[in-house]
């Protein structure tokens, strides 16, 4: 694969005006989802093909950013993930979070014509039409919300621990500071557990949550997977995770390759999204080459150009995006409606600060962070 030049990053093109103008935090969390989209749709073209099938039809350094013409089409991870931010943005509490996760989980599934029984809609995501096609949806996911998703941590739904789960909990990264980082990761792990009953089905997911925090805030890589590594130890079977995190950071060192990313799995499964995902956003040195680093593989390429993508546009913000194909994103307009209900609601609430870094802070007080139960943010003036 070709090694982009240290420049590469300067020619972006311009944020496109729909867009809206906002503190440098914000923009960052807004370049996380639409990264991650990004990836999920260069990734979904090519996800059920080997290296062999891709290089056959694409050449030999793969699926290029530049040559994806036309709609990019996303597939159900980036679905999911605009799903946990609206039950995010529902909850009225941190204890709540979980459970309006599940509820708009469950919103998701009766957009995939797989619901149990005839049920509304709770948000407003599955209103679009866009949001209701379904893009290879993952079986795991569809079987464990058919029966609820109330699967938990201390009792697992299933023994699954495929992809589903990591590929979808970078929003709860978003969180105010206000809510520590041993929680972010709590909730990250709880949100995968409801569909995905492995250790390594939902600490990876966990781990991506606290990933994404770091990223908002650019830490130094080294620095932050050392504390997600604390962390995740402190968690009982967390070998697997732990070790292809590890095996990320390691391989990150020194000049990227393909083969790198294939030395650290396919990808089907947490432990290996989360670490090629890592890897790729690690090891590149801009956006494209990022995406087309976790893409070009034998394995779950939306899943892991996904992740890559979600973590590349959270440390480097907006402006290493290419704009012309944020504006060619086929669920761009309800990832925005999404991303205003939710900034909107901690504006409303002067929970957001930013600070001179451009991340976010706010009151230490946990108390505070309450609204009214159940409301529905996407609703306003509508």
């Amino acid at each position: 694969m070709r090694r982009m030049g240290s420049n590469d990053r300067a020619t972006t093109d311009p944020i496109p005006s729909i867009l809206p103008a906002r503190t440098p935090g914000a923009t960052r969390r807004l370049a996380c989802l639409l990264g991650g989209a990004i990836g999920d749709a260069l990734g979904y073209r090519v996800e059920f093909q080997h290296w062999r099938e891709i290089e056959r039809r694409y050449g030999p350094t793969g699926i290029r950013l530049a040559a994806a013409r036309g709609p990019l089409v996303v597939s159900d991870d980036t679905q999911m993930t605009l799903y946990t931010l609206e039950g995010m943005a529902r909850a009225a509490s941190i204890e709540s979070i979980v459970d309006e996760v599940r509820v708009a989980y469950l919103d998701w599934l009766a957009t995939q014509g797989r619901s149990a029984a005839a049920r509304a809609p709770v948000g407003r995501l599955a209103h679009h039409a866009v949001m209701c096609q379904p893009q290879a949806p993952g079986n795991t996911c569809l079987s464990a919300l058919a029966r609820g998703g109330g699967g938990t941590v201390e009792q697992p739904i299933n023994d699954s621990k495929g992809c589903g789960g990591v590929m979808r909990t970078a929003p709860l990264g978003f969180l105010p500071l206000s809510v520590d980082d041993a929680t972010v990761f709590r909730l990250g792990a709880e949100c995968a557990a409801l569909t995905h009953g492995h250790p390594d089905g939902w600490l990876p997911a966990a781990a991506m949550a606290l990933l994404t925090r770091e990223a908002l805030d650019a830490a130094p890589w080294d620095a932050s997977i050392s504390r997600v590594l604390v962390l995740l130890r402190s968690w009982p079977r967390s070998d697997g995770t732990a070790k292809a995190i590890e095996a990320a950071g390691k391989a990150a060192s020194g000049a990227p390759s393909r083969a790198k990313v294939s030395a650290l799995g396919e990808g089907w499964v947490g432990e290996e999204a989360l670490a090629i995902g890592l890897y790729a956003a690690m090891a590149a040195r801009s956006y494209a080459e990022c995406v087309e680093f976790a893409a070009n593989h034998d394995g779950d390429s939306d899943s892991t150009a996904s992740i890559a993508g979600q973590l590349w546009g959270a440390r480097h913000g907006l402006g290493t995006l290419p704009g012309d194909c944020i504006e060619r994103l086929d669920v761009l307009g309800p990832l925005l409606e999404v991303f205003e209900a939710w900034e909107a609601d901690y504006r409303e609430l002067g929970r957001w600060v930013e600070s001179g870094r451009g991340e976010a802070e706010e009151s230490r007080d946990l108390g505070t962070w309450r609204r009214h139960p159940r409301r529905d943010p996407l609703s306003r003036g509508s």
